[in-house]
């Protein structure tokens, strides 16, 4: 089993709960072929780089997981059936792709508040 990484972009048109059902509905198909979901993060409706279908906007997620090879194809045809789907992209995480996403969720790349002394004159 490999590590692979997919982020999907769907059409803002939906509501917050066919948007939520979508993305319920690939990491569903993921479990039901056998694929470990490690993480699971939707990053919310963001401002595309250029417009894709007449749309400036889109609900963006990222899906970490562990499957076969042949999963993916199976994936992917079922992104490109949807019509919700803009975009997507599936990579495979090499070993520092791996510490660098344990990293990101662990929170190590969070920006540390600065705390304001105030001087005394």
């Amino acid at each position: 089993m490999n590590n692979y990484e997919t982020v999907f972009i769907l059409t803002p048109v939906l509501s917050e709960d066919q948007m939520k059902d979508t993305v319920k509905r690939f990491t569903d198909l993921l479990k039901e072929g056998g694929a470990e979901i490690i993480n699971e993060e939707m990053w919310g409706l963001k401002k595309l780089a250029y417009p894709i279908q007449h749309k400036s906007t889109g609900f963006y997620n990222l899906v970490e997981f562990k499957a076969d090879t042949q999963l993916i194809r199976t994936l992917e045809t079922e992104f490109r059936r949807e019509e919700a789907v803009l975009r997507f992209l599936t990579t495979t995480l090499d070993k520092h792709a791996l510490i660098y996403n344990e990293r990101r969720r662990n929170g190590a790349f969070k920006k540390k508040k600065v705390k304001e002394e105030t001087v005394k004159s």
